[in-house]
This record gives C-alpha cells, sequence and structure tokens, in this order.
C-alpha cells in the first residue's frame, strides 16, 4: 500500500472509528464513511496527495465510491493521463 493510500485509509478511519478497518472494496458512500459533511475535507486530501486541483466537473461519484476507485482515479497516472 502506498502512502498516499495510506494516508486516505487514515483520514477515514479518523472519521469513523467504528469501522476498524477499511476493505478495499467497502463503498465508503453507502456506508456513510465519506459523508456529505467530510466530502470537501476529502477532495483537499486528495489534491494535497496528488499534488493536483481536482475539478468537481471531471470526476464521477463512483471515483469515490471504494478505495479501489479512488486508487486507480487519482493515484495510478496511467489511470489518469
Amino acid at each position: 500500500m502506498t502512502d498516499q493510500m495510506q494516508a486516505v485509509r487514515e483520514f477515514i478511519l479518523g472519521r469513523n472509528p467504528s469501522l476498524g478497518q477499511v476493505s478495499d472494496d467497502l463503498d465508503l458512500i453507502d456506508s456513510r464513511a465519506i459523508n456529505s459533511l467530510a466530502f470537501v475535507e476529502f477532495l483537499f486530501l486528495l489534491e494535497e496527495l496528488t499534488g493536483e486541483p481536482i475539478d468537481p466537473e471531471d470526476v464521477d461519484l463512483d471515483d469515490f465510491r471504494t478505495l479501489n476507485a479512488i486508487e486507480a482515479r487519482f493515484f495510478k497516472r496511467e489511470a489518469t493521463r
């Protein structure tokens, strides 16, 4: 696991300690692990970790649904270029 994904996992667990752990395929939206109040802060975290701004017009809710989807969309260079 990359340091970036570890930071994402820690962000989620920090706001949801009752989860205990976050599996790579847990639906973060349906489980409310990322809710509307934390979403903006989560976007800022992703921007900080990637070093690039995130245009809300260029992303889909499914890009944030699981840790696997987040990694594929934001941290795998071949997926974002």
